[in-house]
């Protein structure tokens, strides 16, 4: 027979191990992986690849992939499986949907994503809305992103964008760039050599923090107590901008007569940060122009003061003038030309009385359908094309699904949809979330391993890695469209999102007019003029040019047209209009009396560069950078405590107790610890009792999630600031 002729291709693909979405191209010969390195033609991240990146083709060919689909035989944990066909879980799955459906109504059906870029959230949205329940939920959606989203919505209509490019001031406000997203902080080291000057807040002397002109060592969970002595400063040495303030803002007194309750020395009292550092950081963020405050998952974490501080963050932006200006905090809109996503979701297929069922709105009134709307509204009314996309702004309250799913209040939830989620390590409460999926009728698991989770389910069905899919990026905060190329097609019997939804879809009788995500990505890109095929090949990205300042001939997208320093929104919802701080509901100060023997502070939460939060156990490149959970002391801490580098210790809150290794580290405060999280152990059993060592190191299994504590807002839980208990195991 004659040799066949190798062949060798190079593939220009967005990196999906993180939501950061890097550019890399991907030798493949013979279908086969050969290599895989950054592509310096990438405007965003210009040849920079990491741990995960290079990880990539190990995760693509592990051996314990999901690979077929699998339908549970025994009870639930106890690891009994047989394969079937795709057309088979199909089939079954639908039925019983159908089936709880007629039954109790189809809210009854939930679905739960991650924050893994592996699938596209508009397309889950798309397929709830068709189906007719309100209820998609996250693991993580009111402590990641959508708090910010509907905040900066509700104060100035659109979510920031930090130009860091051109700015001379960036502050990271609870954000370790350094860990968690590369390319900014390689933008950021490159304003630093320029001159710009950079701010940190955070409670450890991070990565970041170490190349700072000022960290700001705050008392984790204060943070809104130190954006208003922020604003206290800012307002009476009149550093704002006047003009701005005056054409542009409403309640500006309002705010002048709160912050008078949060003068530097008061604000020193509950941050423990030195009062001078906060005159002195105030000054140079409002008087070095233009300056940007970066998003960091911080002020999401905090609690029931999480809407209050990123409500402040926000003035803070708008009353320095820092707002739609080059170097500044940009309000991009969605891209001008591109279908939007929120075209495809289809939410007005979701009646309005189905709408009004979403799980949590009734407290948690800004995760409401009504609110999005609004946005929608206002969005629209000053020429953007449409709203935030509605995964964005509008989710159901996840502590509050899970307890319907055990109580049947307000209502039965039956089923459950799991993507690319492991709800058992990412969602807070960990025995409450176990004994929620243990009573579901229905409980679907769509992943690319066997996890936690996944050995819970009635039907485990194998996903695609990002290398077995192609990407079109279209960012949210900004107005960019950024594609990337399949590297090769599904192994095994492997389904993206998109197939497995649709498919499932057109069975309960839904109309998906696209048969690929290939097709779906060229209807989106077709007012551009382009194909999929040559725009992800030729092109690549699209950047509409900025319009700086569009207020001014358009307004804000917000009932007044303003910046709402004094939100009309809040007023009319019953909540507070102007931000104000009150104390972390399990700090040490407000802590119930059962957890005054807990003396230590706990805070969670924190990224790491090898793993992006529970993924990446099972890869061993990535577990012999990182092996072991570990949870960081203070020096003096451990010495109190006869607690040496290396010893694993409990970590015990009032919930129970876990084990993590310690690192001493002087860079964290004295009587603070910093465990991490996302820990499971796949190379341990899978079946009940261990389920891949889930109970172990997991963070989240001594987190509560009650919603009495939670953000009144929004309904966030708190991972910092928590009392525990530190002992050697």
């Amino acid at each position: 027979m004659p040799n066949e002729i190798s062949t060798e291709q190079i593939k220009r693909v967005l990196c999906s191990g993180c939501t950061t979405h890097c550019g890399l191209l991907v030798k493949i010969k013979d279908g086969q992986i050969v290599s895989i390195k950054g592509d310096p033609s990438d405007p965003l991240t210009r040849g920079h690849i990491c741990e995960k990146g290079m990880a990539a083709p190990k995760l693509l060919y592990h051996r314990e992939r999901l690979k077929y689909p699998l339908k549970r035989t025994g009870e639930r944990g106890e690891g009994k499986w047989t394969r079937i066909s795709w057309k088979q879980a199909i089939d079954e799955i639908a039925k019983k949907i159908e089936e709880i459906k007629r039954k109790y109504g189809p809210e009854a059906i939930a679905l739960i994503h991650g924050s893994s870029p592996r699938y596209a959230e508009y397309i889950q949205r798309r397929f709830m809305n068709l189906l007719g329940s309100p209820n998609v939920f996250s693991s993580a959606s009111q402590v990641c992103w959508d708090n910010t989203a509907i905040i900066e919505c509700i104060t100035y209509g659109w979510m920031a964008y930090g130009d860091i490019e051109h700015t001379q001031c960036i502050v990271e406000w609870g954000s370790n760039p350094a860990c968690s997203h590369l390319p900014r902080w390689r933008s950021i080291l490159k304003a630093k050599k320029r001159g710009a000057k950079l701010i940190v807040i955070d409670p450890r002397l991070t990565k970041t923090a170490a190349k700072a002109d000022i960290w700001l060592q705050i008392r984790p969970g204060t943070d809104c107590a130190l954006a208003l002595g922020w604003l206290n400063v800012i307002i009476n040495e009149e550093l704002y901008d006047k003009d701005f303030v005056k054409n542009w803002t409403i309640g500006f007194e309002k705010l002048k007569e709160r912050v008078q309750e949060y003068p530097p020395e008061k604000v020193s009292e509950i941050t423990h940060i030195p009062a001078e550092k906060i005159r002195e950081s105030a000054r140079i963020y409002a008087t070095t122009k233009p300056a940007i405050i970066s998003w960091g998952v911080s002020l999401d974490h905090i609690g029931k003061n999480a809407s209050q501080a990123i409500r402040a963050r926000a003035i803070l932006r708008a009353i320095t003038g820092n707002l739609d200006v080059r170097g500044g905090e940009i309000l991009c809109g969605l891209h001008p030309r591109i279908i939007s996503e929120t075209e495809i979701e289809e939410n007005e297929k979701l009646s309005k009385e189905q709408k009004e069922k979403l799980l949590g709105t009734k407290r948690f009134k800004l995760l409401s359908w009504n609110l999005y709307d609004q946005i929608n509204k206002y969005a629209k009314k000053v020429g953007y094309r449409a709203a935030i996309p509605s995964y964005s702004l509008v989710n159901a309250h996840t502590p509050t699904v899970w307890r319907a799913i055990i109580t049947g209040e307000p209502y039965p939830v039956k089923a459950v949809i799991c993507q690319d989620s492991n709800p058992l390590l990412t969602c807070a409460n960990t025995k409450l979330v176990y004994r929620a999926i243990k009573e579901l009728e229905l409980f679907v698991v769509h992943d690319i391993f066997m996890t936690p989770t996944a050995m819970l389910a009635d039907y485990a069905l194998p996903a695609v890695t990002w290398l077995e899919r192609s990407h079109m990026d279209h960012g949210v905060a900004g107005n960019y469209v950024k594609t990337g190329e399949k590297v090769i097609e599904p192994m095994w019997e492997c389904r993206t999102d998109f197939d497995f939804l649709r498919e499932l879809g057109i069975k309960l009788g839904q109309e998906w007019p696209w048969k690929n995500l290939e097709e779906l990505y060229e209807y989106r890109l077709k007012p551009l003029g382009y194909s999929w095929k040559d725009f992800v090949t030729k092109i690549r990205w699209d950047v509409p040019p900025f319009e700086y300042k569009r207020y001014e001939k358009r307004g804000f997208a917000t009932p007044s047209g303003k910046v709402e320093i004094y939100s009309t929104i809040l007023e009319k919802l019953g909540y507070d209009p102007l931000p104000k701080y009150e104390e972390p509901a399990k700090s040490p100060i407000s802590a119930s009396e059962k957890s005054k023997n807990h003396s230590l502070v706990l805070i969670t939460g924190g990224r790491l560069k090898c793993f992006h939060h529970s993924e990446g156990r099972q890869i061993d490149m990535l577990r012999k950078i990182h092996p072991e959970p570990l949870v960081q002391i203070h020096p003096k801490t451990a010495e109190k405590l006869g607690i040496k580098d290396g010893d694993w210790v409990w970590i015990e809150t009032h919930l129970g107790k876990i084990k993590q290794k310690t690192k001493v580290d002087p860079g964290v405060p004295l009587n603070i610890v910093h465990a991490e999280h996302g820990w499971w152990f796949p190379e341990k059993p899978g079946e009940e009792p261990t389920l891949y060592g889930l109970w172990e190191s997991n963070i989240n299994v001594i987190i509560d999630d009650n919603p009495d504590k939670c953000d009144p807002m929004i309904g966030s839980w708190q991972l910092r600031a928590i009392r525990c208990k530190i002992y050697k195991v």
